[in-house]
């Protein structure tokens, strides 16, 4: 399980030590004119794209990315072909590492178009080894995160015989592996096969641990129920795992692939699923948005419709909760959004406003107070303001419908039937350019790193600079 495969050659080398504005644009590395001193220098400068949707509020905004002309077209610098699908989003760590990982339980360093180093961490899950899914084989389909304290890269990976879920932490720089630990829900949880829990959603590090949600796999098969590990990653292989488990007796994933937020002021923040309970008088915590502390419910939302959600699956599990200031915005499965006073959710019916806005998967993307939706009708833009209430702002064309993420002046989503990657204007969501990126998975989402943007598909990774 602890293969590491180091694939740099001496041109590859001297790749990632060429300087220079056409090195830059072949390699897709951001470009800083001058000295290799003053390069290096202007390199931390950018923002790293650490987790999904670059921070753990997940707003997926790159605050340093280099602007894009109106009038430049990105180009083509990497194409690089990888042994499985990535399903999560490309991280950029430790001023500009680029870290893949995909559903063969390999990790990747890519820098210039080449492998710097692979580290596979064994074989994956066979479908017709699972009770139900859609990917095949099953490995690593969480987006990794980063931990800057202790300066590694966390993947969770999914293998066989005996199946169960292994956290690993990875050097960046080499590959070497550091630690590996078992996160399945402690079997003493009730309810649970662990054949049937997927872990799709995103890993988040906050407050010295890794959080590692889980739901089900496609189809809702056998038993299951969200879940929540986290991992002391001080005392990665020893110390005793956190969990939250949904109370409710089946089903309530925690799968949408943001993951856990991080709450400012303390906490995560998860959506849940559609949960087994379909009686008002037996509440379950499914259908919600809550706030986790302490392996406890802090706080929780649901619409009052959240036992006829449930009976229908129109949950709010499928759209990662947004930060908006004091304002959380929630949407998901039955074309309905919500509001939220993030101090204090605001139990079953609550919202501080709610309108009919569209059916949402994925993750949003926030600027200011504006929330960019992925809607399965076509992207928008919806405004919070000071009082809580939305205005819908603009309609992106309705084959867009990939997770946004924002930088450089301008908003970047897939259309994932395609495989083709749209640049939009912030303010009017009119499509400025497309960029072909080739085969990708329902929930892709790009990642923005100095002057680039890099995709995941379904057999390797794409990056296009300007």
């Amino acid at each position: 399980m602890r293969r590491l495969y180091l694939l740099a050659t001496a041109g590859a080398v001297g790749a990632l030590l060429t300087s220079g504005a056409a090195a830059s644009a072949r390699s897709g590395e951001p470009h800083a004119a001058g000295s290799p001193a003053q390069a290096r220098a202007a390199a931390v400068t950018y923002a790293d794209w650490e987790t999904y949707h670059g921070n753990r509020q997940r707003t997926g905004y790159a605050p340093t990315l280099k602007t894009l002309p109106l009038t430049t077209t990105p180009q083509s610098v990497w194409s690089v072909p990888l042994d499985g699908a990535v399903y999560g989003s490309p991280v950029i760590v430790a001023s500009g590492i680029k870290i893949v990982a995909t559903e063969n339980n390999t990790v990747y360093r890519i820098s210039g178009n080449t492998v710097v180093w692979a580290h596979h961490l064994g074989a994956p899950v066979p479908l017709s080894s699972l009770p139900c899914g859609n990917i095949n084989p099953l490995g690593i389909t969480g987006t990794p995160t980063y931990d800057p304290a202790t300066r590694s890269v966390v993947v969770v990976a999914e293998l066989p015989n005996p199946f169960r879920h292994v956290a690993v932490g990875l050097d960046p720089v080499t590959g070497v592996q550091r630690w590996f630990r078992n996160v399945d829900v402690p079997a003493t949880v009730p309810g649970i096969t662990p054949q049937a829990m997927q872990q799709r959603g995103a890993l988040l590090v906050s407050g010295r641990r890794v959080y590692v949600p889980y739901g089900g796999l496609a189809g809702d098969c056998s038993s299951y129920r969200g879940s929540v590990v986290g991992l002391d990653l001080d005392h990665p292989t020893s110390a005793v795992l956190w969990h939250f488990t949904v109370p409710t007796s089946r089903e309530g994933g925690i799968w949408t692939p943001p993951g856990p937020s991080e709450n400012p002021g303390g906490g995560l923040l998860v959506s849940v699923g559609n949960g087994a309970s379909t009686d008002n008088a037996h509440y379950d915590f499914s259908d919600s948005v809550l706030k986790l502390a302490f392996e406890q419910i802090a706080d929780s939302f649901s619409p009052s419709t959240w036992a006829s959600d449930n009976a229908v699956d129109a949950d709010l599990g499928s759209q990662g909760p947004a930060i908006v200031g004091s304002w959380v915005f929630a949407a998901g499965k039955s074309g309905t959004a919500y509001v939220l006073n993030r101090s204090n959710l605001p139990g079953i019916g609550g919202q501080t406003s709610s309108m009919a806005l569209c059916r949402s998967f994925g993750g949003t993307a926030v600027l200011g107070n504006v929330v960019y939706v992925p809607c399965t009708d076509g992207l928008r833009s919806v405004r919070i303001n000071a009082n809580g209430t939305m205005t819908l702002l603009q309609h992106a064309a309705a084959n867009i419908t990939g997770s946004p993420v924002i930088g450089g002046g301008r908003v970047w989503a897939l259309d994932s039937g395609a495989g083709v990657l749209h640049v939009l204007d912030p303010t009017t969501l009119a499509d400025q350019l497309s960029l072909p990126v080739g085969p990708v998975t329902r929930f892709a989402t790009p990642a923005l790193y100095g002057n680039a943007v890099f995709v995941g598909t379904t057999s390797g990774i794409r990056a296009y600079n300007w």
